[in-house]
């Protein structure tokens, strides 16, 4: 018993120098080492910046974008009819091979007054379109107009007060990288909500560089089209349109049309009833290491003047062949997609400020727009385009359309319309340019009983559908 109370005492004492030795030595020194880290400007640095990388979500507030922005945000159905195949029921029951077909997409009201726009492609072949509220309320839709060629529309509804509305933020200064959230209803789920970032801007999907899209990794599905793509401020900077997915569900990114194109579009059809589009005049192609070796120049970024349009802007105002297109105001061209995305935020008179290269030397040029002979527009799986003076003297034809490319099989295979085949007249309307076939096109889609065409051998040919 006396060894174990020896042992113990030793042990308590043992315990209680260590102790001492700790708090008297290490202690101060620990107390120290923390007091020189904490004034380190270093340490404070490399500390936010790893919050910054990882959680920055968590200081941005999404709260009150997404807030206003719900309720801005419609669910639009439209009604069509399909014909389908007959059945042996239908034809002993007496009832019609015409079925109702509903498609669903998403729609941003825009004003006070009920303006709101969405995707053409979410109310193409509709005869008639119905508007859901957040709020529930349901009105009919009045179709003002549409843009087949930037997949905008614009509706309106008559409401007894005055709509939630977004305004329109500049998508030109959009980042890569900031954070914004889509608006939408996927799925038919009213008014939901995700966040991503912008991953890319001037993003082209047809391969003809014919668009310009805010790329973003905000989840966006079926439903969605035609909703909101908003800024943490809640400023609509894009349309949802897209995505890009073998499965037709989301897999990481999406696409939206930049809203200063889409604000362009619905002036344009308020006040003109069709898009105007302004046209630099210049034919020519993006740089890289291949282009830049083939055309022999030393600029690997820019977009190279291999030809420019008579009578355009660019000819007007002494742009040339072999010029590199730097910069359009303040907005760098490194493609194609670059310099025609802004150039559909402009209408024909307007100046904007051409940076080029040429010989080495850097000019400023400005260049007012003008309305291209060789702008052209998709009808009935055709692209058409204006037939340029010149060619119309040098072969005596008063007017029409010529076809660029035709992928409607059965216009070629019954009627031989191909590239170069020049469409005079339409249901009985005279074809001028492009802009009558915009007007064709909201008078009458694509219903199209009698058409007249000048074919490669110059005979003028005219076929009616019954």
């Amino acid at each position: 018993m006396k060894k174990i109370l020896t042992l113990l005492f030793v042990s308590v004492l043992g315990g209680i120098m260590t102790l001492s030795a700790y708090k008297l030595f290490f202690e101060n020194d620990s107390k120290f080492f923390v007091s020189q880290n904490t004034t380190k400007p270093a340490v404070i640095q490399t500390s936010n910046a790893a919050t910054s990388g990882l959680y920055n979500a968590a200081t941005v507030d999404f709260t009150s974008a997404a807030e206003n922005t719900v309720h801005a945000v419609v669910h639009v159905m439209n009604t069509s009819t399909m014909s389908a195949p007959m059945t042996i029921q239908d034809l002993f029951m007496g009832r019609s091979s015409q079925r109702p077909q509903i498609g669903t997409g998403s729609g941003v009201i825009i004003s006070p007054d009920g303006y709101i726009i969405t995707n053409n492609h979410v109310i193409n072949g509709a005869q008639n379109i119905s508007i859901t509220l957040n709020d529930n309320k349901t009105y009919t839709a009045e179709l003002i107009g549409t843009d087949e060629k930037t997949d905008i529309a614009l509706l309106k509804i008559d409401a007894d007060e005055d709509l939630p509305y977004v305004t329109f933020g500049d998508s030109d200064q959009a980042k890569v990288g900031e954070w914004v959230l889509a608006v939408g209803n996927p799925f038919n789920l009213n008014s939901t909500v995700t966040a991503g970032i912008i991953s890319a801007k001037a993003r082209d999907l047809s391969g003809v560089s014919a668009q310009s899209f805010i790329q973003t990794d905000a989840a966006v599905n079926p439903g969605n089209s035609g909703g909101a793509l908003v800024n943490t401020n809640g400023d609509l900077i894009g349309i949802n349109t897209a995505i890009s997915s073998q499965t037709g569900s989301y897999i990481g990114y999406s696409f939206a049309v930049p809203s200063n194109i889409a604000r362009k579009v619905v002036e344009d059809i308020m006040e003109f009833g069709n898009v105007q589009n302004g046209i630099l005049g210049v034919t020519g192609g993006a740089l890289n290491s291949k282009a830049a070796e083939e055309f022999k120049v030393n600029d690997t970024e820019g977009f190279y003047v291999s030809d420019i349009e008579e009578n355009s802007g660019a000819a007007n105002a002494g742009i040339k062949s072999g010029d590199i297109i730097k910069k359009i105001d303040n907005i760098k061209i490194s493609k194609f997609s670059d310099l025609s995305g802004y150039l559909n935020t402009k209408r024909p008179n307007d100046v904007v400020n051409v940076t080029l290269i040429r010989n080495g030397s850097e000019k400023v040029i400005p260049v007012k727009l003008s309305k291209s002979e060789i702008m052209t527009v998709e009808y009935l799986d055709m692209q058409l385009r204006n037939i340029p003076k010149k060619i119309k003297k040098e072969n005596n034809i008063e007017n029409g359309v010529i076809v660029v490319k035709n992928e409607n099989y059965a216009l070629y295979k019954n009627l031989g319309i191909q590239p170069n085949y020049i469409i005079t007249e339409i249901n009985g309307q005279k074809i001028n340019s492009v802009d009558d076939i915009n007007n064709i096109k909201q008078k009458y889609g694509n219903e199209v009983s009698k058409i007249g065409i000048i074919n490669n051998k110059g005979q003028k040919e005219n076929f009616i559908f019954r």
